[in-house]
């Protein structure tokens, strides 16, 4: 056991926002998903190194609901917990109706259909079982009345009956944040530890400043109090070229053994400000001093590696595939669509994947995000993709497809907010082209904000002639050098006549809500089509 160690980030990729739970030997942890469907992965662990993903909680076949907009709207910050032979997750789905409960038995589903909670204020709930097995929600909301008369945003919690899906009695307001005027208190968790009830939220807002902070109190409604150590963990006071930013939305565990853990979200840099990777999943062990949590105690920061928990089995997992030959009629759980796939626009026969031309372009204009407007149907993205999740990786396709009209399909690098990457077969008078596309957006605020406006440019870069039925197309990547390359076979690649940057679609007013993904598409742009581009299969590996 000397010899293993936890290794950082425990979930590599942008898989955000993590919530964890024990139920006797085994660990599970959901994450963030945001736009991309299936919603919500749910993992497995028996030894918190290593994770297998067992389903995701939220489909089509529960309600499941989000719009291919930015990429960093839909759900994010779930809460996963367990009693008396139930999994609970709540979360907030900012495509749909707002906050929500789902059940099961099992964690790998089947999971019930939301349960809407629609006199729930503001965002970011999460769930908290008392040891008299009450349960209550807790969230953050502008709930904090200053005495000048000024709401701000602060914490509350509410009695919920699980029986009806409904609040109970009064809403209490709890704490408000560690630094007078703290941007975005967020993300509270509520916990009971010997005879104190604590509460861990994330404050600072979701980029370099995040932060985790803790307060107590010796009963559930009253006003807490903060830890004079505050914030038990950040990274922002090592500046803008720590490779380990971003860090904050902890969620606690203890082991069988009595051992405490945390599980956050933080960044990987590249180049100091650049987040290709996304928002990640880490773990730090955390000790209990003086009645105070202390987060990864002796180097007060996350960490590469840590020593193994004591006393839980190690146990690996099949790593993910490197390639997929589309041999399964079933997808590969790495694969995700982006927006809800309403329509029938993909199959997989013969070992090919088959994308259908969809009317929606890639690029379409961004709009502002509006929780609990009308949903859009008719707004799906012909797209497939999977997480970049190392900093240097090669992707490969092989493709067959004689676009016609406006048709294009290909191999698409797609970060947040209009920023991407096209690697695509076009038609252009009549001939037959290769072409690469940068895609980038100006914007002065995020979507989230309802006076969003936004302009999104597209740049050719470069382009060249291709008369065969088939093209392999390769994306290798070395940090922020981006070097496409087009061929008959992996044997026979000639690189792309100009390189791509990483830097160009990874700016810093991206953020790291998402991260990227590497994927194909197929689109008619502007004109619906029944024509499809065939994939033989699609290739990734990254460099450790």
């Amino acid at each position: 056991m000397r010899d293993r160690r936890i290794k950082n980030p425990i979930l590599p990729g942008f898989y955000s926002d993590p919530s964890i739970c024990r139920v006797g030997e085994d660990f599970y942890m959901v994450c963030s998903s945001l736009e991309l469907y299936p919603g919500l992965p749910v993992f497995h662990s028996k030894d918190l190194a290593h994770w297998e993903q067992l389903g995701y909680a939220m489909s089509r076949e529960n309600g499941f609901h989000v719009e291919a907009n930015f990429c960093a709207g839909g759900v994010m910050a779930p809460t996963i917990r367990y009693q008396d032979g139930r999994f609970y997750i709540i979360n907030c789905n900012f495509c749909d109706r707002g906050s929500f409960i789902i059940t099961a038995e099992h964690p790998a589903g089947p999971w019930s259909e939301p349960h809407w909670l629609t006199d729930m204020p503001g965002i970011d709930v999460s769930l908290f079982f008392d040891e008299d097995r009450k349960a209550y929600v807790v969230g953050v909301g502008e709930v904090v009345k200053r005495a000048d008369g000024r709401m701000e945003r602060g914490v509350w919690l509410r009695e919920f009956d699980l029986q009806t899906m409904k609040s109970v009695g009064e809403t209490s307001v709890i704490w408000d944040s560690a630094l007078r005027g703290a941007a975005a208190p967020e993300a509270p968790r509520l916990y009971k530890v010997d005879g104190f009830y604590y509460l861990v939220i994330a404050e600072g807002g979701m980029e370099h400043y995040h932060a985790v902070t803790a307060a107590r109190s010796r009963t559930l409604r009253d006003w807490y109090q903060g830890n004079p150590a505050n914030p038990v963990m950040t990274h922002r006071q090592f500046g803008f070229d720590s490779l380990i930013t971003n860090v904050g939305n902890a969620d606690l565990v203890q082991t069988p053994a009595g051992e405490w853990y945390a599980v956050l979200l933080a960044s990987r840099a590249i180049e100091g400000i650049h987040k290709n990777l996304g928002r990640e999943t880490y773990l730090c062990p955390v000790v209990w001093e003086r009645g105070w949590p202390v987060f990864s105690p002796k180097s007060g920061r996350i960490d590469w590696e840590y020593p193994a928990a004591c006393g839980l089995p190690w146990t690996e997992y099949e790593k993910e595939a490197s390639w997929d030959e589309f041999e399964s009629q079933q997808l590969k759980m790495y694969w995700n669509f982006w927006g809800t796939p309403y329509e029938n626009f993909w199959r997989i026969a013969d070992s090919c994947l088959y994308l259908r031309c969809l009317k929606r372009s890639m690029r379409e204009p961004l709009k502002a995000m509006r929780m609990g407007s009308e949903r859009i149907y008719d707004a799906c993205a012909a797209f497939l993709g999977r997480r970049q999740r190392h900093v240097d990786f090669d992707v490969a396709l092989k493709m067959s497809f004689l676009p016609q009209g406006t048709e294009s399909a290909g191999m698409i690098v797609m970060q947040a907010v209009n920023h991407q990457y096209r690697l695509e077969r076009v038609q252009d008078e009549g001939k037959q082209l290769l072409r690469l596309a940068l895609v980038t957006s100006d914007f002065e605020m995020m979507p989230y904000f309802p006076d969003f406006t936004g302009e999104t440019t597209e740049q050719i870069i470069a382009q060249i002639p291709w008369e065969e039925d088939h093209v392999v197309l390769k994306l290798s990547a070395r940090g922020q050098e981006y070097t496409f390359f087009c061929g008959k076979s992996m044997k026979e690649m000639i690189p792309f006549p100009v390189q791509g940057d990483g830097r160009r679609i990874n700016p810093e007013k991206v953020g790291a809500m998402a991260g990227t993904m590497l994927g194909m598409f197929a689109s008619g742009n502007g004109t619906d089509s029944n024509r499809e581009a065939a994939f033989d299969w699609f290739w990734y590996q990254g460099k450790e």
